[in-house]
């Protein structure tokens, strides 16, 4: 399933994506033992991780007519995907982990070594944004680049989580842009801080369009991954020249902290990192989720 938050007027809602339609999640009999008044985006969907309730809603989204949609239309339960506002699945999540070179063909790059184990920072839960929204280039960066990523969307969580169990804990995987102030990481290079401060600026971390449930991608180490600027190719890559695999960095990260529902653990990048300019338009596609599109804006 394609699952999405997304806003109708002035309205959020979590959804479920069928063809080119969005339809609001409260709708279907499966989901009314999911409380969403409280967080209006997919984090309680997540946050249950109820594999019955999942094949439940599977089911039900299948099963709809031509017909009965048409009919979810006229109610307000199903809105043209092209009417609506798609946000980021979870608006604030609770973490947003990533990974620094785990492709070995991006850390010669930028003259770093091969890392023996997984390098983690974290993102601000404020540089989340998505689907569409603006990329804001910081007046005190010189030079800020686009980064594509598969990211891993935790489910059940847990600590201590092994590798043989990672997979039971994941809920499914989206897209994020790891967007970075590539100056200012040079800078902290040398004070042995890269990271957050080049990393965490507000609107760094799109994130979307959608997450995919984890059943439609049973093997997230083989998957195409590209991203383009105006339309040109900039990076081309697949998930299998990863160092570290999914079900590795799981373990990993939950051996120093607690992954709770709805974290974001974006799984590094490929080679071929590049500047964006005032205006850009950015596309990140990952196969078997979509494309997540932003557009870059110099702050004034």
């Amino acid at each position: 399933m394609k699952l999405a938050t997304f806003m109708h007027g002035s309205e959020i809602y979590p959804g479920i994506i069928k063809g080119n339609m969005i339809i609001r999640l409260q709708s279907f009999i499966s989901m009314r033992g999911i409380d969403f008044s409280h967080s209006h985006c997919l984090l309680p969907l997540v946050q249950s991780s109820d594999e019955r309730v999942l094949r439940l809603l599977k089911e039900e989204c299948d099963s709809i007519s031509e017909k009965s949609l048409a009919e979810m239309v006229a109610s307000g339960d199903a809105f043209p995907l092209a009417s609506v506002k798609i946000m980021a699945p979870i608006v604030r999540p609770p973490a947003v982990f990533c990974l620094g070179f785990n492709y070995r063909s991006h850390a010669p790059e930028l003259k770093r070594p091969i890392p023996e184990v997984p390098i983690v920072f974290m993102k601000p839960s404020k540089s989340v944004i998505g689907q569409g929204d603006e990329i804001m280039l910081p007046k005190v960066a010189a030079r800020v680049d686009y980064e594509v990523e598969l990211t891993v969307v935790i489910g059940k969580g847990g600590r201590y989580i092994s590798k043989e169990d990672a997979f039971s804990r994941i809920f499914g995987y989206t897209i994020l842009n790891d967007i970075t102030a590539r100056d200012i990481q040079q800078k902290d290079f040398s004070l042995a801080r890269p990271w957050l401060r080049s990393k965490g600026f507000d609107t760094f971390a799109p994130v979307g369009p959608c997450i995919v449930t984890k059943d439609e991608i049973p093997n997230p180490m083989g998957l195409d991954l590209s991203l383009k600027v105006n339309g040109e190719v900039k990076q081309s890559s697949n998930t299998k020249a990863m160092i570290f695999d999914v079900p590795t960095v799981v373990e990993y990260i939950s051996s120093f902290t607690t992954l709770e529902p709805g974290s974001l653990i974006a799984m590094g990048t490929p080679e071929k990192i590049g500047q964006l300019h005032d205006g850009d338009t950015v596309d990140c596609y990952i196969e078997g989720i979509g494309v997540l599109s932003n557009k870059a804006k110099q702050e004034r």
